[in-house]
């Protein structure tokens, strides 16, 4: 009789495991989903928002006449898209470190899903502040 109390008590408390380690990653879902990454460029003229996919969600230019060729331009913007990209990568990776935990194999998932799909800008890339 004590082994299948013993049984059942272990069942109870792994399936209590699950059930949090279920409402965790829901939780983290649901952070993530809400995240945003920002980015302006040096003068201010140029600034990107992207979204919890790292969609470009906004983008907001002054105007300044004769400031930057078209070419230039797309340059900058391209920049601020990977600097926002990289922003909400470290955001997501810190909802994940609050939430299931950065060295859970779900933490370890996400981050790497992140940190794969907007890598860290090159050094030297600093068209936003």
């Amino acid at each position: 009789m004590r082994d299948i109390d013993s049984a059942e008590e272990w069942l109870e408390t792994w399936a209590a495991g699950v059930d949090a380690n279920a409402a965790r990653a829901v939780e983290l879902s649901r952070r993530v989903a809400a995240l945003t990454g920002e980015a302006r460029s040096r003068n201010g003229s140029i600034s990107v928002v992207v979204g919890s996919a790292g969609q470009l969600e906004r983008l907001d230019i002054e105007d300044r006449p004769g400031q930057l060729t078209g070419a230039q331009l797309s340059r900058e913007i391209m920049g601020l898209i990977g600097r926002a990209q990289a922003q909400l990568c470290a955001r997501v990776a810190s909802q994940v470190e609050q939430t299931v935990g950065a060295d859970t194999e779900t933490g370890r998932a996400v981050i790497h899903s992140f940190a794969e799909r907007f890598p860290e800008p090159p050094a030297g890339d600093d068209h936003a502040r």
